[in-house]
């Protein structure tokens, strides 16, 4: 998926950009402006402070007196504990707003990819979503926390400078003043500089690790395929961008960093040469002077600040965008407002208006496309499915098997033509009241962290332990249960990794099994599981299976012989339909697929169906 918020693109700032924002910030907009006042108080503190050291040196050192000194004191240490009480509520101040902006955004984006269709999950590559959840929310909130803010201190601090300065002595201060613009126009262009340049530094270090995780990854197909040498080139031309990129912004940064040492080098110097004209001409306090030369060597570092973070809020922009891009995914399949209102969603079911399911199933002058595609893969295509039916529907990988079942489950919603679930169109009751009532076993079965015990019960949250070992029983998923360290309280790990592909698969039969749905889907649900467990589980699914409509998605066509009805799929096209028995007599694609996957269990080849020319 290409990103169209590219880091590497220009970027103009933009105000309608940022004030997307507002609904984060709104939660702790009190926080923010109390963070905002604390920082103009800082600043103002800031500016102050300097001018104890003029009152010091022209009333006790000058005067090489001490009378008075320990009320000064006393006075300005009360000035630096204030102003240590403020940065301690600044501080806090900027984390709980970044932290609960950062909650919220989080929130936000994980509720909305809970509404959101299963296409988009297809369509969307899981890194591309995890990095807008998680690292393009901690910036946006880290920015406005402690940017904005920093931000507005920078401004402040070097506002209340420049008018201290004028206030204490015009001429010195017009040194100074005139020297500002002149360091913000050298920061601003080598910050930018620096920006572009840092970008792709970060792009390049993005392929760099693609290409490492690819290296390790696919160390095996690299050493089968001979190709060593062209990866290890392929890496070396990455390498060299990297290493120039990064040789870039060294060189901006060598002449940056000296050029602004210079320039603030001989506004010291121009300051301390004229002032000590006014000083020996007794124009100028000396204190007056010293004030002069600490504004002029801190000034420097509001302008650079300034000049940085507007860089970085810039750069921010891009993060803004990813994240409210992903809020502003449209859901393909909704309810209509009278159903939600009826029903209600899916955070608020009013399930006592639900009626039951029976699941009679039918397909009523069906005619689809993907959003994505330019031709129909369904044209007119009706069956009816009566309740207890089990259909089972076959082809090769990437035929369209799992398009009919989408339309089933409504995953997918027909282009035209109607679904009805017990001789009604499913679009005029909720999305929840059906997929709620669907026993979905995958491919490749997901697991929570969790124990295997939770894991199951996922199915029916309300379970006690007697009916989720039942259910594990019923799939023989107690077997793998028994060889386990901690048998129904283990850990599975995340995503279930400390379990085998099989063992995962059965206790997510079990989770399907314990929910008692009236509609099964199982979706190559055995293809994971060796020819011995599978044997173990047919009875139970033929059993379970009974008095519930069921959609099995099969390569072994061994597990779907006793189907009611068999459908072959062949380029998103109903092919064949029949029991075993008919197509069999038929000899059509179905004949060639059974005897072909026969013989190959025969010779010990596997269980995969053959593809075809």
């Amino acid at each position: 998926m290409n990103d169209r918020y590219d880091v590497s693109a220009p970027q103009k700032f933009s105000v309608a950009t940022w004030k997307k924002l507002w609904p984060f910030l709104r939660p702790v907009r009190y926080r923010f402006l109390f963070a905002m006042s604390l920082i103009f108080f800082s600043a103002v503190v800031d500016v102050i402070i300097p001018l104890f050291t003029r009152y010091a040196v022209d009333s006790f050192i000058v005067l090489e007196t001490t009378d008075g000194l320990a009320a000064f004191g006393l006075t300005y240490a009360a000035v630096l504990t204030f102003q240590g009480i403020l940065i301690i509520l600044y501080f806090r101040q900027c984390m709980v707003v970044e932290m609960e902006m950062g909650r919220q955004m989080k929130i936000a984006c994980f509720t909305h990819l809970q509404k959101l269709s299963l296409t988009y999950y297809n369509q969307t590559p899981v890194g591309y979503i995890l990095a807008r959840v998680m690292s393009d929310t901690d910036r946006i909130s880290g920015t406005v926390a402690w940017g904005i803010i920093s931000f507005f201190w920078d401004l402040i601090y070097m506002s209340g400078v420049i008018i201290a300065m004028l206030i204490l002595d015009w001429r010195l201060a017009l040194i100074v003043i005139v020297l500002v613009p002149i360091i913000a126009m050298i920061s601003f262009f080598f910050k930018n500089k620096l920006l572009k340049v840092n970008r792709e530094i970060r792009s390049v270090n993005a392929k760099i690790t693609g290409m490492y995780n690819e290296g390790i990854t696919g160390a095996k197909t690299t050493k089968t395929l001979v190709i060593e040498d062209k990866i290890a080139d392929e890496f070396s031309g990455v390498t060299e961008e990297f290493y120039k990129a990064s040789m870039r912004s060294t060189r901006l940064t060598a002449v940056f960093a000296p050029m602004l040492v210079l320039v603030g080098s001989l506004a010291t110097a121009l300051v301390l040469f004229y002032g000590g004209v006014l000083v020996l001409d007794d124009l100028v306090l000396i204190g007056t002077l010293s004030v002069f030369l600490s504004y002029t060597l801190v000034i420097l570092e509001p302008v650079q600040q300034l000049a940085r973070r507007f860089s970085d809020f810039i750069a921010a922009q891009v993060n803004i965008e990813r994240v409210t891009d992903l809020l502003g995914q449209e859901q393909m399949i909704t309810d209509a407002p009278e159903v939600e209102a009826k029903y209600g969603d899916i955070f608020t079911p009013k399930r006592e208006n639900w009626e039951p399911i029976q699941g009679h199933v039918t397909f009523k002058d069906i005619w689809f496309m993907y959003p994505d595609g330019d031709e129909y893969v369904l044209e007119d295509f009706n069956l009816d499915i009566p309740a207890g039916t089990t259909v089972a529907i076959v082809g090769r990988t990437g035929a369209g098997k799992s398009t009919l079942v989408n339309l089933a489950c409504r995953f997918l919603e027909p282009t035209r033509g109607e679904v009805r679930i017990d001789g009604k169109d499913y679009k005029e009751r909720s999305l929840l009241w059906l997929q709620s009532r669907l026993g979905y076993v995958l491919q490749n079965p997901h697991l929570f962290s969790g124990t295997v015990m939770e894991n199951i019960r996922y199915g029916k949250l309300d379970a006690t332990d007697e009916e989720v070992i039942a259910a594990a029983k019923l799939v023989s998923a107690d077997h793998v249960v028994e060889k386990l360290e901690d048998g129904y309280n283990t850990q599975v790990g995340e995503g279930g990794d400390r379990l085998s592909t099989g063992e995962k698969q059965l206790i997510s039969f079990a989770r399907a099994v314990l929910a008692n749905p009236p509609i099964f889907v199982l979706d190559e649900a055995t293809s994971s599981i060796d020819t011995e467990t599978e044997g173990l589980i047919q009875a139970a699914i033929s059993h379970i299976l009974q008095g519930r409509t069921s959609f099995i998605i099969a390569h072994r066509l061994s597990t779907i012989r006793h189907a009611d009805v068999i459908l072959v799929v062949e380029e998103g096209k109903i092919v064949e339909q029949g029991t075993h028995e008919q197509l069999m007599a038929a000899r059509g694609k179905y004949h060639t697929l059974y005897t072909a996957m026969m013989l190959r269990q025969e010779t010990d080849l596997g269980d995969f169906l053959p593809e075809e020319n």
